[in-house]
């Protein structure tokens, strides 16, 4: 009996599932704040205190949500990803991958690695789609109101959760991901993942896979100015091996690029199975 061929296809979310910033949405429309004003304060706090942006704008949240009385709870932010909006074919993308690859005889899975707030995510609607969804995410009082960072993902740490992926130690805390495990025995090895962004802060993950033989896209926004600049820089550094505008449906430049990549992965596994 062939065993199923798995692949996993890792996502960055602002700027390549959805445009903007996640934070940006009903949050800052609550806060009475433009993006910019918010932005500012964090960078300038992040400056001031010599922190990670990340921590600087989980706390420029709490600090704002706090002085202008707007609800900072689990349940409030799940309330701000129903109304995110995504890039087209995001919503039925899922599906129809798991489909085609199923064809093949390949199991896909999806992951998120976003420096955004995983409460959010949970309020959209692809949440269901993603086998693991890695982001930041806020610890609790008893009155369920968010007081401190529980989970902080950079674009540095963002390479763990790939070795936690292709090992199979999903959980955040399974200190088994630092045990040595020969290609062979991983879940999914790194020339079956392929990672999903948009930027700069994208290259660590996208240098990673590149380097052990795996893959790396990077998505432009068409209609921003100088959209598929960082992108094109991407692709001539060697850091990505595709570049498409972010548009997710059927017969897109991404969809044949994916498609053809599960192709050429089941082809791969044939070969050395023969």
């Amino acid at each position: 009996m062939k065993k199923t061929v798995k692949v996993a296809i890792c996502y960055d979310f602002d700027g390549t599932l959805a445009p903007g910033n996640m934070q940006e949405y009903d949050f800052m429309s609550k806060l009475n704040m433009k993006p910019a004003e918010f932005w500012d304060k964090s960078d300038a706090l992040a400056a001031e205190q010599k922190a990670d942006s990340n921590l600087a704008y989980m706390l420029t949240m709490l600090n704002e949500a706090r002085s202008r009385n707007v609800g900072f709870t689990k349940e409030d932010f799940t309330s701000y990803g129903k109304n995110i909006k995504l890039f087209k074919g995001v919503e039925d993308w899922f599906d129809r991958i798991n489909a085609y690859g199923k064809e093949l005889g390949i199991e896909v899975e999806h992951y998120l690695l976003s420096s955004g707030l995983s409460e959010i995510v949970e309020g959209m609607p692809i949440y269901k789609n993603f086998n693991k969804v890695y982001a930041c995410r806020f610890m609790y009082d008893a009155n369920g109101v968010a007081i401190w960072p529980a989970q902080v993902v950079n674009y540095t740490t963002k390479t763990q959760y790939l070795f936690r992926i292709s090992k199979g130690c999903l959980e955040e805390n399974d200190k088994s991901v630092n045990d040595r495990t020969l290609p062979e025995e991983r879940n999914i090895p790194f020339t079956n993942i392929l990672y999903v962004g948009d930027g700069i802060t994208d290259v660590p993950c996208m240098a990673m896979l590149m380097k052990f033989g795996g893959h790396a896209a990077a998505v432009y926004t068409p209609r921003r100015k100088n959209g598929a600049k960082t992108a094109n820089a991407l692709l001539a550094d060697g850091r990505v091996d595709c570049i498409a505008p972010a548009d997710y449906t059927e017969g897109s430049r991404m969809d044949k690029y994916v498609k053809a990549l599960l192709h050429k992965i089941k082809a791969d596994s044939d070969l050395q199975n023969v």
